[in-house]
């Protein structure tokens, strides 16, 4: 398989700077608390974070997946806020105001720009949620030894299992009903099971962003080996409906190798879990590790 040799970027300045302004609309329309905008360089390139909540303590690190950035947590601000600082990261590599200069070929490169936010924040035990790709983010950046993490929360995870053909025409399918009316569009989330397309706002940003070239490598499945180096207190939580892997499949191996990890299956969730059950998942980051527990749980939530 290849590996990328070029970072993300715009395919133009003029593209970019409209992309831009599309942010800034949607940062003054959804954003519900005050924020601090900073940018942090690293290894790679240079990452905006958004930042919110008490000026000290342990923050929350909430990494978005695929196509995803800081705002695409901008229902979890509030809440979480009242509690810890937040520090909503644009991913190097997806669109947003992060800048990536180097490429990214490995998942160890990808880990890295994560603990070089870590670092650059003076976070020490960090409580790390990532979504799809940001849980595969997270977890490279923990078998990286990058430290500075006390609890992971991985939302319907890449890395646990091979990626389907189903999830695949998932993909394409969002990705052409972004553009669609709103009506069409709302119709077609309800038929594959995205809720992601029933975000108005955010799908703005998403037709803004179509000309990004992503360039970032592919995540393989951990081994049974890889999965055992994790030390820190980690809780999955799984959309039943998930069209990434069999939530079933992988709740249960998770269950035979890391019988430590909180795994959670959430009926009526697929793997656009953070968008469809945001109250759920906060609950969850809140509680996590103190009611940490073994086994398999299934929420109640639909």
């Amino acid at each position: 398989m290849r590996m990328p040799d070029r970072p993300s970027a715009f395919a133009s300045d003029s593209a970019r700077d409209k992309y831009y302004a599309a942010y800034d609309r949607v940062l003054g329309e959804l954003w519900p608390v005050p924020v601090d905008a900073i940018d942090v360089e690293t290894r790679a390139g240079s990452v905006r974070i958004l930042r919110a909540g008490p000026a000290t303590g342990n923050p929350i690190v909430l990494v978005a997946g695929s196509g995803g950035n800081a705002l695409a947590w901008y229902r979890y601000m509030e809440p979480l806020a009242r509690m810890r600082p937040v520090l909503a990261v644009d991913p190097l590599g997806e669109p947003g105001r992060s800048v990536q200069r180097q490429p990214l070929a490995t998942g160890a490169e990808v880990g890295g720009w994560l603990t070089d936010v870590l670092v650059a924040t003076g976070a020490e035990r960090a409580h790390v949620v990532g979504a799809s790709y940001g849980g595969w983010t997270a977890v490279e950046q923990q078998l990286g030894g990058g430290g500075r993490v006390a609890a992971l929360t991985l939302v319907d995870p890449a890395g646990f299992a091979p990626m389907t053909g189903r999830f695949l025409r998932w993909l394409i399918v969002g990705g052409m009903a972004a553009l669609f009316p709103r009506a069409l569009r709302r119709r077609v989330a309800d038929a594959v099971g995205n809720g992601t397309l029933r975000e108005d706002v955010l799908m703005k940003l998403v037709a803004a962003g179509r000309s990004f070239r992503r360039r970032l490598p592919i995540p393989p499945v951990y081994t049974d080996e890889q999965v055992r180096e994790l030390s820190v207190p980690i809780q999955v939580l799984l959309g039943a409906r998930s069209a990434m892997h069999d939530a079933q499949a992988v709740a249960a191996r998770l269950a035979e190798i890391a019988p430590s990890w909180r795994v959670e299956i959430v009926p009526g969730t697929g793997h656009a879990l953070p968008v469809e059950a945001p109250d759920l998942v906060v609950e969850r980051i809140l509680a996590f590790p103190g009611q940490a527990r073994l086994g398999i749980a299934t929420s109640k939530h639909s």
